[in-house]
């Protein structure tokens, strides 16, 4: 849920304001726009607080100047851009998130877009600003009853209508629909997986995918006896311990144009949406259990993109799978030493029951692979603790059959902040999950986890273009970041939608 918070875009002027941001670089030299609408008392007062405080303008710092003589505002915000290398890098999405940091208590703000002349001030700066600031308002206080400070100094309620001024507008109010479809993406994955785990069962999340209908997307439930009659066992034998009955929830969007008579091929995304685990029978220790209410964010995510895609009409035909499950340990449960026949009809031992979103994912990618033939194959799942062990919480793992998707994957990344590390796969590790009575075991072990996981996963795509992305140290209880101070980060929405943006949309 976001703050109240109004953005809109104009030429650049100077306004009477709570709040006044302005940029400079490491020379610490206002460009000649901004010096010619402050004037020559402003520039003297801006200067003189740069020389009191010893402001360097490194990469997103700031300076505070309240009560600026020389300006009809409340203060005025120097936002520093760096080093001109540093300028020509800038995350503006990052960088709307500064500027969010440091509105504090205004109800009003104005931001100039102006600056050195290697900094790009233009539209796409503009509406990726504009996505930073939203992002960082992001708030999840459905269930307080009292609300307290949303942090940064502003009240969680408090209305926020920012300015942007650029050169031109008219360009930034065309693009930004496409910025907003994405923010709202974002904001629904990180509400699904802050949502508590006796609110969001599988049945309910269903319900909530269901709500893309209204954006054009098809949406297909299969319940425990479709998915029984399909033959998905493995994903059914997750969930067999719980008194929720599981889902599979397939969207589809068609925003390419039929050539011929045909369809685009599509692409596709499948998330593990495990709403809630123990464990089961291999429960997991009491202590942060608590956090297992994300280990849906995979799903989340795909829901996520979907909306983005369907809600800036991407040009491309999309399919997101999720499978919907809760893992728990009653009188029914999976035990270890199980053996199951999955969706494609190979057999996996279980070994043990916490090793459980890989036979959810195995079941959904079979079924995806085989149902709508896609050119590609992405899967998101906080699957493995040892993720973080190898990556910590900076990057997801990334593991992929196919050279070019991994790089342009690589990419997305650098592109959008969420970065992606490529880890191996070989038939040193595929050997590990071989099993003495079936084809396969649900873990090879503690040596290689992450990438056993992948392996696993990699029997059941074939041929396909395919990449598996472990999520565990990014989707939740991630680092803070400028442009999320939420539990839940909403990770992938963006990097996703750029690699569809960037590579798969059709072209006018």
């Amino acid at each position: 849920m976001a703050a109240m918070l109004k953005i809109g875009f104009a030429s650049p002027a100077l306004e009477k304001t709570g709040t006044l941001v302005l940029f400079v670089g490491s020379d610490l030299e206002l460009s000649a726009a901004t010096r010619k609408l402050i004037g020559t008392a402003g520039v003297g007062t801006i200067k003189r607080a740069i020389s009191a405080e010893k402001f360097k303008g490194k990469e997103r710092s700031t300076l505070l100047i309240p009560a600026p003589q020389g300006f009809d505002v409340d203060r005025v915000v120097v936002v520093g851009l760096g080093k001109d290398e540093e300028q020509e890098k800038a995350d503006y999405v990052r960088l709307g998130g500064v500027i969010a940091s440091v509105l504090g208590s205004a109800s009003t703000a104005s931001i100039l877009l102006e600056g050195p002349a290697k900094w790009r001030a233009d539209a796409e700066a503009a509406v990726d600003i504009a996505l930073g600031l939203r992002l960082r308002h992001y708030r999840f206080d459905k269930y307080k009853a009292k609300k307290r400070d949303a942090g940064d100094g502003e009240k969680a309620d408090q209305p926020i209508s920012v300015t942007i001024h650029v050169e031109d507008p008219v360009a930034a109010k065309r693009l930004v629909r496409s910025r907003e479809a994405v923010g709202s993406g974002v904001e629904i994955a990180r509400d699904l997986v802050n949502e508590p785990p006796n609110v969001l069962d599988p049945i309910e999340f269903a319900k909530r995918a269901k709500e893309l209908e209204k954006l054009g997307v098809d949406i297909t439930i299969l319940d425990e006896k479709q998915l029984a009659k399909i033959g998905m066992r493995a994903l059914l034998g997750v969930g067999q311990g719980s008194e929720k009955e599981s889902r599979v929830v397939i969207m589809r969007w068609n925003g390419a144009k039929a050539k011929k008579g045909t369809k685009a091929q599509p692409v596709a995304f499948i998330g593990k949406g495990v709403v809630f685990d123990t464990g089961g029978i291999s429960i997991k220790p009491a202590q942060g259990m608590e956090d297992m209410k994300g280990d849906m964010a995979g799903a989340a995510c795909v829901v996520g993109l979907m909306h983005a895609l369907a809600a800036r009409k991407a040009k491309v035909n999309a399919i997101g799978a999720i499978g919907l499950v809760e893992n728990m340990p009653d009188g029914n449960a999976q035990r270890p030493g199980d053996i199951v026949t999955s969706l494609s009809g190979q057999t996996i031992e279980i070994i043990n029951t916490d090793a459980e979103g890989r036979l959810v994912l195995g079941d959904v990618l079979w079924y995806v692979k085989e149902t709508y033939k896609p050119s590609f194959m992405i899967d998101l799942a906080t699957l493995t603790g040892a993720i973080m062990i190898a990556l910590g919480q900076e990057y997801a793992g990334l593991f992929s059959n196919n050279d070019t998707l991994a790089e342009r994957l690589h990419a997305a990344g650098q592109a959008t902040g969420e970065g992606v590390w490529r880890m191996p796969l070989g038939a040193a590790y595929d050997k590990m999950i071989d099993s003495k009575f079936a084809d396969m075991k649900n873990t090879g072990g503690r040596f290689g986890g992450s990438i056993t996981a992948a392996q696993f996963l990699k029997r059941f795509v074939g041929d396909t273009p395919w990449a598996h992305l472990d999520i565990a140290g990014t989707a939740m209880s991630s680092p803070e970041t400028d442009i999320n101070k939420s539990w839940a980060s909403g990770w992938g929405v963006r990097l996703l939608d750029r690699l569809v943006a960037d590579y798969y949309e059709e072209r006018d």
